[in-house]
C-alpha cells in the first residue's frame, strides 16, 4: 500500500467513498463502540488458565482513563463525519492490475464515523498481518496520500494548512484505532472460535498506543493552541 501510485488511488477512492450518503443514523460510532467494547471487555471471565493469567494483568482503570482523555482531545478536532469503511486493510482492497482498477470490499464494519478514524486506521494497517508498526507511513508519505484525498485532480495545489490539519486529525484518530481493536480483541478472546492469541494482540495494540501517545498528544495540543486554525478542507 506504500506504492505511491497505489496510495494515490486508494486516497482518491476513499474520498469518493466518504461522499456516499447512506440512509439511517449519521451519528459517528467510534467512541460509542470503544465504550461498549470496554464495558464488555472489562468484565470477562476466562476458564482457560493461561488466558485468565494474562487477562488479570490488564489495568482497566488505566485503559478507561486513556479512552476519556483521547475522546476529549479528538472532540476538539471537529473531524468531519462521513460514511466510513472502518477496516481498510490490505485484504479488503482488490486490485485488477490488467484494468488498473481498485475496489474496496468487505463492509462489515462500515458506519458513519470520523474521517480521521478511517484514514488513521488505514495507516495502521500498513503494518500488515505481522503488525510491524515500523511500516507506518512517514509524514511525507501521509502528505502524498492527503494531497490525493483532498484534491485528486490538483494534488499539488493543496495548501500546507489543510495538510497539517488532516495530519493532526489522522494522527489523533490513529491512536483511537489502536484502542478500538485492542478492546475488540479481548472480546474475541472470549467469543471467537478462531485459534488465535487475541489477548496478546490486545497488548500489541495497546502498547503501540502507549508508545505513540505522547508524541501525538503533544502534536495535537500544539496545533489546537494556535490562535486561528482556519477552515478545514472537506
Amino acid at each position: 500500500m506504500k506504492n505511491p501510485k497505489l496510495a494515490a488511488e486508494i486516497a482518491k477512492q476513499l474520498r469518493n467513498f466518504h461522499q456516499v450518503e447512506i440512509p439511517g443514523s449519521k451519528e459517528p460510532q467510534v467512541w460509542n463502540d470503544v465504550l461498549k467494547f470496554f464495558k464488555k471487555a472489562s468484565t470477562l471471565q476466562f476458564d482457560d488458565g493461561e488466558k485468565k493469567k494474562k487477562y488479570e494483568t490488564i489495568l482497566f482503570q488505566e485503559v478507561h482513563n486513556e479512552i476519556i482523555e483521547l475522546k476529549e482531545l479528538t472532540d476538539r478536532l471537529n473531524s468531519p463525519v462521513v460514511f466510513a469503511h472502518n477496516d481498510l486493510l490490505s485484504g479488503n482492497l482488490m486490485l485488477n492490475e490488467d484494468k488498473e482498477k481498485l475496489y474496496f470490499i468487505d463492509f462489515e464494519y462500515g458506519s458513519y464515523n470520523y474521517r480521521g478514524f478511517d484514514i488513521g486506521n488505514h495507516f495502521n494497517e500498513y503494518a500488515g498481518y505481522d503488525c510491524d508498526y515500523s511500516l507506518y507511513p512517514s509524514k511525507d508519505e501521509q502528505f502524498h496520500f492527503f494531497r490525493h484525498y483532498l484534491d485528486s485532480d490538483q494534488p499539488n495545489e493543496v495548501s500546507d494548512k489543510d495538510l497539517e490539519a488532516l495530519y493532526v486529525e489522522t494522527s489523533s484518530y490513529m491512536l483511537a484505532s489502536h484502542l478500538y481493536w485492542a478492546l475488540w480483541a479481548l472480546i474475541q478472546a472470549k467469543m471467537s472460535p478462531i485459534d488465535f492469541d487475541y489477548i496478546s494482540y490486545f497488548f500489541l495494540r495497546y502498547n503501540e498506543y502507549k508508545k505513540q501517545k505522547e508524541k501525538v498528544l503533544s502534536l495535537a495540543k500544539s496545533y489546537l493552541s494556535k490562535p486561528e486554525l482556519g477552515k478545514r478542507f472537506m
